[in-house]
């Protein structure tokens, strides 16, 4: 059955987070140049300026981001599947969006991990500025959100939210979409075009 299209707001619950009907998106905003990543400039978002990136990488600083994957159980076999109408020039807002009101429901940022499926998100972009080991260091630690593109993909470990960005890559949606279920623990976002993702959805990934 197609997905219905859903406005990103998001709440926690009992049930996960949940994203309440809409009639559209408002056009979305230019992005600027990345610069270094500090406690000054935490995540999500679009990276700015400021001073070089201390080492551990910095958090974004929330309420409840002390919460461990250990003490937030998830139950589902398979995950739940939402839907964020966005174009291509467009999903990445819209899962910067996610994100955001993600953290503010409650997740903690080393919950969620964020997948594009053609350009990569300017903070994956910013962290591989500083090399693949730094790069990959900052996955396995597990304690901040990540951001990742298609090519990765196979080197990803699950995470209990998975937001995947379709913002072009034409026929790697496909295996993006197949990798981000398998890799959702609960909940799986998903913002771009509703007619191109419910096809691939129906064509059984």
């Amino acid at each position: 059955m197609p997905l219905i299209p859903e406005e990103p707001q998001i709440h926690e619950s009992a049930q996960g987070p949940r994203v309440t009907p809409a009639t559209g998106r408002t056009a979305p905003t230019p992005r600027p140049v990345p610069g270094p990543r500090s406690a000054a400039t935490p995540r999500p978002g679009r990276p700015g300026p400021g001073p070089a990136r201390p080492a551990p990488p910095a958090q974004r600083p929330h309420p409840t981001s002390g919460q461990s994957k250990a003490t937030r159980p998830e139950n589902r076999s398979a995950p739940q599947i939402q839907l964020i109408p966005a174009s291509a020039a467009g999903a990445l807002d819209a899962a910067d969006e996610a994100v955001d009101l993600l953290l503010d429901s409650g997740r903690a940022p080393g919950d969620i991990l964020v997948l594009t499926t053609g350009e990569q998100h300017p903070w994956a972009m910013h962290e591989l500025s500083f090399g693949d080991a730094a790069y990959w260091a900052q996955h396995e630690a597990g304690d901040d959100v990540f951001f990742a593109g298609t090519a990765a993909s196979g080197r990803l470990k699950p995470r209990p939210v998975v937001v995947v960005a379709v913002n072009g890559g034409g026929d790697t949606v496909a295996d993006t979409l197949s990798g981000a279920r398998e890799r959702a623990g609960a909940l799986l976002i998903v913002c771009g075009d509703p007619q191109t993702i419910n096809a691939v959805l129906a064509a059984g990934v």
